[in-house]
């Protein structure tokens, strides 16, 4: 992800990721203590995560995205669904905003690993949120795991605990820290060393959310979240 007026985003995993119903349903499960007052989504894309966080708890609700051909899909998406907070869509990047606290909650949902500089973004970030509000970040994990489809999709790295404890703003405190997706872990190291897609086909894309994400989310609440695919990070501002 760039700073470019003219920034395309290379994959073309959006529309099979938003079949993914119970991962999504997961993931809002896990951080919507955190979604509250102001929101802003980083990278929102289609909107496939949109629809799935913004269930109207939030006061109003901005969608950051920097490619204009997605923010017009997520603007199309976006009018067909209702019961959710004032949505507001902003086509460009973090340079959009000044550099005071509008916000009590920024989402990076599968976005930090695209960018180049994510130290500074965070930090960036971490400026227009609020005291007391949180940045929540959720991204791919391991980067023993990365693979022909990272490399499709622009992916520059994974995350580990340690390495994305590196990114916390000196203004911040972590309030949470866990791997997700325990049996993912499987089927994304099958991929590395077996399948070697470059894309999932939808068919993996459901297998995975109706019959491994179930189980995953009751391996994650009892390992503690000691091992998954995707990594939460959440900062709260002092």
């Amino acid at each position: 992800m760039s700073d470019r007026l003219d920034y395309a985003y290379m994959g073309g995993e959006l529309d099979l990721f938003a079949l993914a119903k119970n991962w999504k349903n997961y993931l809002k499960n896990r951080i919507a203590d955190y979604i509250r007052g102001d929101v802003l989504e980083v990278g929102a894309g289609i909107g496939g995560t949109t629809v799935a966080l913004n269930d109207g708890t939030a006061r109003h609700w901005v969608c950051l995205e920097p490619d204009t051909i997605l923010a017009l899909r997520l603007r199309d998406r976006l009018r067909k669904f209702t019961g959710y907070s004032p949505t507001s869509i902003v086509v460009g990047t973090l340079n959009a905003f000044a550099s005071d606290r509008c916000f009590d909650c920024i989402l990076y949902i599968d976005v930090l690993e695209h960018i180049e500089d994510d130290r500074r973004q965070i930090e960036f970030a971490s400026r227009l949120v609020r005291p007391g509000g949180h940045i929540v970040v959720v991204s791919p994990a391991h980067m023993w795991l990365f693979s022909e489809f990272d490399r499709s999709i622009g992916h520059l790295r994974r995350y580990n605990k340690d390495t994305i404890r590196r990114l916390k703003p000196d203004t911040c405190i972590e309030q949470n820290l866990a791997y997700l997706d325990s049996i993912g872990v499987l089927l994304s190291f099958g991929n590395v060393v077996a399948l070697r897609r470059a894309i999932p086909t939808e068919i993996q894309i459901l297998t995975w959310d109706r019959l491994c994400i179930p189980v995953s989310r009751l391996v994650d609440q009892l390992s503690l979240g000691a091992v998954g695919k995707s990594i939460l990070a959440v900062w709260r501002k002092l």
